[in-house]
């Protein structure tokens, strides 16, 4: 094992150089979602580079892709996650720039040996994981069957500290149209039907229904479009919310009281309506306590400082779709350190961050601990099949 171990971090050392590079390409070039043509360009291409068999265009999504290696002996299917996308006006403040990188480093680092261990590895490129138009990716590879015959995804976040995979809240983003009438507000005002009212109503009914919420639900929105001219009645009115909740089931209830919110403010307003998902839903994180101890064993083995490390087990305010894949099978997401001093999340701090040279330096880090960790899985059956039943305990338990 310690042979391999070493093989992992000599490809890693050749090769971080080129990693480093790229991933400052990118940082130079933040798209937000459905539109990283250029930043998913550069990931294809590397993995192309790398020998793997890449395919574009994948699960709806025009950004997404997928890369494969199968070995000649049989083993397991392991899944690296990479994500890309940056957030709108700040850019890369969440750090993609160095998750994708992380992945197919990893990726190309296992399969330096994965003819010697056996099974498959494969890279999926899921777009859009802070959301946006045809957002939240992970989503759509999971409902179009991409997981079904795998064993176990992996995945690293760049942040201040080493972490432990958290679970984080489910999330319906939604939008909210109102169809009325327009009319001279004061001219004619019975004449026109007031489709603003009725979201004003809908923002109304939501701050009434918190108090009858439990206290995981966190529901928030934004009016988009309130109308054109304060002396005519808006004939249109458009809000956008996101609907949080710890687990699915408590959210799909929600989703379903805020609809009726709006079924009873189109009545009310004798407007017409439409309300539904604006992207994917995003599934709260199923944490298999397990899977990141193999992770942080490794973090031992590097010697990782201890004030680097936080091992505190915390459930995110946050949503992200890597929830939809740990519903379907064991998935890790812990954090590595890209800072010394703290920083928030979606920041111009952690932007800075994310193209510094520790940001960088984790290059490295993470590829060998994602590595090391699936090398385990492949290794070890009884371990593999160990995490995979704690993964059912988890999901059986829910949030």
């Amino acid at each position: 094992m310690n042979i391999y171990y070493k093989k992992i971090k000599e490809v890693i050392s050749s090769k971080l150089e080129e990693y480093q590079a790229i991933a400052l390409d990118i940082h130079a070039h933040p798209e937000i979602s459905n539109y990283e043509f250029y930043s998913s360009e550069c990931l294809i291409n590397l993995l192309i580079s790398e020998g793997f068999a890449v395919e574009k265009g994948v699960a709806g999504h025009r950004t997404g892709f997928t890369g494969n290696y199968v070995s000649n002996k049989k083993g397991p299917t392991l899944v690296f996650l990479a994500e890309f996308d940056a957030l709108p006006g700040i850019g890369h403040a969440c750090g993609h720039n160095l998750f994708g990188v992380y992945s197919i480093l990893a990726a190309t680092a296992l399969k330096s040996i994965i003819d010697e261990v056996g099974g498959e590895i494969r890279v999926y490129g899921t777009p859009g994981e802070e959301g946006g138009e045809n957002g939240s990716a992970k989503g759509s590879f999971v409902r179009e069957g991409f997981f079904d015959d795998v064993d176990a995804a992996l995945c690293v976040h760049p942040a201040h500290q080493y972490g432990r995979t958290t679970a984080s809240l489910a999330n319906d983003p939604v939008d909210i149209k109102f169809f009325g009438k327009a009319s001279h507000a004061a001219g004619a005002p019975e004449q026109g039907i007031n489709a603003l009212e009725a979201l004003i109503q809908v923002f109304n009914s939501i701050n009434s229904l918190r108090l009858h919420l439990p206290k995981d639900v966190n529901i928030h929105g934004i009016i988009t479009d309130g109308g054109v001219a304060a002396n005519v009645v808006p004939e249109f009115a458009a809000g956008r919310f996101y609907l949080r909740a710890a687990n699915r089931q408590t959210l799909d209830t929600v989703y379903q009281k805020v609809e009726n919110i709006v079924k009873g403010a189109a009545l009310a307003t004798g407007t017409t309506y439409e309300f539904g998902l604006f992207q994917n839903s995003v599934d709260d994180v199923i944490v298999t306590p397990s899977f990141d101890d193999v992770f942080f064993k490794h973090v031992k083995d590097l010697a990782i400082p201890e004030r680097e490390i936080d091992l505190e087990l915390r459930t995110s305010l946050g949503s992200s779709d890597v929830g939809n894949v740990s519903q379907v099978i064991p998935t890790i997401q812990p954090t590595v350190s890209i800072s010394d001093d703290y920083i928030a999340g979606h920041s111009e701090e952690f932007k800075v961050a994310a193209k510094s040279e520790k940001g960088l330096s984790s290059i490295a880090i993470a590829a060998e601990l994602l590595a090391r960790t699936a090398l385990d899985l492949i290794q070890e059956p009884n371990l593999l099949d160990a995490i995979k039943a704690d993964h059912q305990h988890s999901l059986a338990k829910g949030n």
